[in-house]
């Protein structure tokens, strides 16, 4: 984590005003005063509901040293680094800092999935070098600078997660984190009412490839066609992974076992090895996660006998997490978002469990013109993954029409949220397994904690 001192000489043009620097690293970054903890740097930003200037004050009582400001608090006197504008002086502060750091950088996008590989990178790699990833989904236009700059100047290794909204943001986010290997985890109907169409999609997502240098390396899902074909857009070498015959790194063989994880055979192309993997990672499309994970591995200069040795200790992560009802029942937990692939992924998950399964789903946003389309076939699909599908949201009608239509007997629709706590509070029995997922702004993570508390 940068300094002060370094803050004070990434932004020196830009400074208004001289504070007093020290060598001490900030703690963290933070742009909600909320969060400050003693040592932080809180960076004041503008927007739409809300003005960071008007929290300075909390955040240097809650024990910041420091904050990045274009107005001077009476109160943070010394502390004030003030700029003209906090937003583009963070964000050049992040592409500075880029500059002058040694770590090799991995940069991961994608429709999906880009959190776990993130996670999963990091942990392989940090058993054997010092490694920095980006803290939380920190991977937008505030985010990303703020992770770049968590970078330590002896760390060998950043993970760092690449999530635009649009085109001119993805340029700015590749051209500032400047990575020496890009992973594209797959293009898919996500974000489209920004993106615009599946082309328009996969032109920006390619932009990571393509603005790997020479010597890097993009990894790719050999599986998407869409991400294969940017490795005509890349100058640095190309590692494809998934589970076809034309994957350089290939998982088969893949057996799930619930929230045991899953076993599979991987296998190198390239070198011709073949080993036997398993790791607690649940659900089978985490095999893909692995096989992204141990490609920036073996650029690491690690063995495959490290990597699949590293690959069974993985942490399962935050996403389809279990939890226990108040009743015993088994949740499982992927509340915090959904797009068409990781709910079938979910939903892969709860076939395999016994013996009542039960999908409570809701809406998917910012699918755009794909919406009802994305609905219907995810409604089709629940149709033989579960016994008992609640749909939740105006979009999610659609999802339950398709459901019926498919010969679903149990599908039923709500409006609410609130509702189906109610209908799960009387109707969930002990030995069932429910699985909650829908994007975030669902709130579907206010049921969980209704169902699980005692």
């Amino acid at each position: 984590m940068i300094s002060s001192t370094d803050l004070a000489t990434l932004l020196n043009e830009r400074l208004l005003s001289r504070p007093v620097v020290s060598d001490e690293p900030f703690s963290e970054i933070v742009i909600d005063s909320r969060e400050a903890r003693p040592g932080a740097l809180f960076v004041a930003l503008r927007g739409d509901r809300a003005d960071g200037h008007q929290y300075v004050d909390d955040a240097l009582e809650r024990g910041a040293s420091a904050a990045l400001v274009s107005e001077a608090s009476g109160r943070g006197g010394s502390a004030m680094f003030v700029v003209d504008d906090p937003l583009l002086a963070l964000q050049e502060a992040g592409r500075r800092w880029r500059a002058r750091i040694g770590a090799q950088v991995v940069g991961i996008t994608g429709s999906v999935g880009k959190t776990t590989v993130r996670e999963a990178t990091y942990q392989l790699v940090s058993e054997h070098f010092p490694t920095h990833q980006s803290p939380r989904n920190f991977n937008g236009d505030i985010g990303l600078p703020i992770a770049l700059l968590g970078i330590d100047a002896d760390d060998e290794w950043a993970v760092i997660e690449i999530g635009p909204y649009s085109q001119e943001e993805m340029e700015l986010l590749v051209s500032s984190a400047r990575a020496d290997v890009g992973i594209v985890t797959n293009v898919g109907p996500t974000h489209l009412e920004r993106f615009g169409t599946f082309d328009d999609t996969e032109r920006i997502k390619g932009l990571l490839p393509a603005s790997l240098p020479p010597g890097g390396l993009a990894v790719l899902n050999g599986d998407d066609e869409r991400v294969r074909r940017m490795s005509l857009r890349t100058r640095a070498n190309v590692v494809s992974f998934g589970f076809g015959p034309q994957c350089d790194l290939r998982a088969s063989d893949v057996a799930a076992r619930g929230f045991e994880g899953i076993r599979f055979t991987l296998s190198d192309r390239r070198s011709g090895s073949r080993v036997d993997v398993e790791t607690p990672l649940v659900g089978a499309h985490q095999a893909v996660t692995v096989l992204a994970a141990t490609a920036v591995c073996l650029r690491a200069g690690l063995e495959l006998e490290q990597i699949t040795q590293g690959v069974a200790r993985l942490s399962p992560g935050t996403r389809l997490a279990r939890r226990s009802a108040w009743n015993g029942a088994t949740i499982i937990d992927d509340s915090y978002n959904a797009a068409p692939l990781s709910m079938r992924a979910a939903l892969d998950l709860l076939s395999q469990c016994e013996p009542r399964r039960i999908a409570l789903l809701g809406d998917m946003f910012e699918l755009g013109t794909e919406e009802r389309a994305a609905h219907r076939a995810i409604g089709e699909y629940a149709a033989s993954r579960c016994d008992w599908l609640i749909a939740v949201g105006e979009r999610s009608r659609d999802l339950i029409d398709a459901a019926r239509e498919g010969g679903h007997p149990e599908a039923c629709w709500i409006a609410e949220p609130e509702q189906a706590t109610d209908i799960l509070r009387s109707s969930l029995e002990p030995r069932d397994t429910l699985l909650v997922k829908a994007s975030h702004a669902m709130h579907l993570e206010a049921v969980v904690e209704r169902l699980a508390d005692q």
